[in-house]
């Protein structure tokens, strides 16, 4: 017995949005991460991009495990780009003048 199909057996374009928000999305937040710490941290800046850079990892898996756990494309999606803008207005707001 297979799964009932949503939208009248469209799965595809649901499945190569996850994908997309997994792969571009994954490396954006990830970069993001990683100039956050940059920025915030009160460190050397050598030692705070180390410690960012192996965060955006982290980052990165989080991203792929959210997007494929998501209820459906759209919450996946939500659920990378809000905290996308948050660490970049966060980031901008923080960074030296």
């Amino acid at each position: 017995m297979s799964a009932p199909r949503p939208e009248g057996g469209r799965r595809w374009p649901g499945l190569v949005s996850r994908v997309v928000a997994a792969v571009a999305g994954g490396y954006a937040l990830g970069a993001l991460v990683s100039i956050a710490c940059a920025v915030l941290l009160p460190l050397a800046r050598s030692e705070a991009v180390i410690i960012g850079m192996m965060l955006s990892f982290f980052a990165y898996a989080g991203v792929v495990l959210w997007v494929f756990a998501a209820r459906d494309a759209w919450r996946a999606w939500a659920g990378v780009l809000l905290p996308g803008l948050l660490l970049m207005l966060v980031s901008w707001a923080g960074r030296p003048s």
